[in-house]
């Protein structure tokens, strides 16, 4: 009877108290559920991080730790011209035991494979965690604002079971007025001092993005400036400092702000396997500039991002216009239509390697028209002998099914 009565309640244990696929079942501060359920492991991957994740566990020792429970209020980094001052004020409570029972030793699980090392170029390819090939990724530009920390688990679930490996997300959020707490934001800019937020509606969130990433095998383009007025922008740079889209390139403050931020944000991921590369912006374009605007911000912005940060790649995230003999001279083959030519940011020699972007529609170009575009970006890459990303298309389903995806010398 004895063994029957523990039967059942092991049994309701199960289904009132599991934890789903690849959600947090563990660690040092954490005081949930710590079973997962049928035909997942809780593994883990740091003293601060057991997940669930496909296998199944062994019997292990389970031991209780204590460590100090810490509520942080604020935490935000102020600068001022070239005078960079952090705080940071937390409650701290004293040290209590935690309830709650984990794993002392990693159990052994079939995982998803976790992010281990550097990617790096090899060719016209990439090589991650030693395998060199073509890979699949996505945009998810939103994923750094979710404020659940299950959504981010959940989505990158996804991701990896459907066989993506790149994921870009956008690093910046700028604002010129500090929104309530429940608003994710990044940086608040203003002449009278910036600031950085490292809070829990700041960079944490992104904190966490960078984590659950490692744990899905999945690499990371963080990009760090918006041309379009979207999460700021640089809109909210020349809100702050003036000017206008065209000279933030050469604004003074503006660009030292910039490069604050990249340093803020560089620093707390250099270590990272789960970064792929660090992208200077999104689309950047510099309307009615010499071309030669783009290419010095480009080549000494992306110099400062190497001095910082020798592991990870760095790119531009620029959409591909500019002159080529190869293309059919529309408006996306003419320098006005960004303010630089491709061919010659791909070859700076701290750009790791290209991308580009497919909008027929917004640049008045029929949709069979982009085969063209991707081949000659295709050629070009060939040429500097680095890797092309193909980052944006308008609409996949309205793109030829011919559409070329990856380099070749036809």
């Amino acid at each position: 009877m004895k063994s029957t009565f523990t039967n059942l309640a092991v049994f309701a244990s199960v289904v009132v108290g599991q934890k789903s696929a690849w959600e947090q079942c563990g660690g040092i501060g954490y005081n949930g559920v710590t079973n997962c359920v049928n035909g997942y492991a809780c593994t883990s991957y740091n003293p601060y991080y057991f997940q669930c994740v496909p296998g199944t566990s062994t019997t292990v020792p389970k031991t209780s730790s204590t460590h100090p429970a810490t509520a942080t209020t604020t935490s935000r980094i102020t600068t001022s011209s070239s005078k960079v001052t952090t705080t940071s004020t937390a409650v701290t409570s004293p040290p209590t035991k935690s309830t709650s029972s984990v794993s002392s030793t990693r159990t052994t699980a079939t995982s998803a494979p976790v992010a281990t090392g550097f990617a790096k170029t090899n060719g016209l390819l990439f090589n991650i965690d030693g395998v060199t090939k073509y890979w699949a990724g996505t945009n998810c530009y939103w994923c750094g604002f979710l404020t659940a920390n299950g959504d981010v688990d959940h989505v990158f679930a996804d991701m990896a079971a459907a066989g993506l490996k790149i994921v870009r997300v956008w690093g910046f959020n700028d604002v010129n007025t500090i929104p309530s707490d429940s608003t994710v934001w990044y940086q608040y800019l203003s002449a009278s001092g910036s600031q950085i937020n490292t809070g829990a509606n700041g960079l944490q969130r992104m904190d966490y993005v960078v984590s659950s990433a490692q744990a899905h095998g999945l690499k990371l383009i963080i990009n760090f400036f918006n041309n379009w007025n979207d999460y700021g922008g640089k809109n909210a740079y020349v809100n702050a400092f003036g000017g206008n889209g065209s000279t933030w390139y050469t604004n003074t403050a503006a660009q030292t702000q910039y490069k604050t931020y990249i340093k803020a944000v560089v620093d707390r991921y250099k270590t990272s396997p789960a970064v792929f590369a660090w992208e200077l912006g999104n689309e950047p374009r510099c309307d009615g500039c010499d071309t030669s605007v783009i290419y010095n911000w480009a080549a000494s912005t992306s110099a400062y991002i190497k001095s910082l940060d020798s592991n990870h790649m760095v790119t531009i995230g620029d959409e591909g216009f500019g002159p080529d003999s190869a293309g059919d001279g529309s408006y996306p083959y003419q320098a006005g239509a960004g303010g630089y030519v491709w061919t010659d940011t791909l070859n700076i020699t701290t750009i790791d390697f290209g991308t580009f972007h497919l909008y027929p529609d917004s640049w008045g170009q029929p949709y069979d028209w982009g085969n063209l575009w991707v081949k000659t970006h295709a050629a070009r890459c060939v040429a500097a002998n680095k890797p092309c990303l193909f980052e944006e298309c308008e609409s996949f389903s309205r793109c030829p099914p011919s559409l070329v995806t990856q380099p070749d010398t036809d």
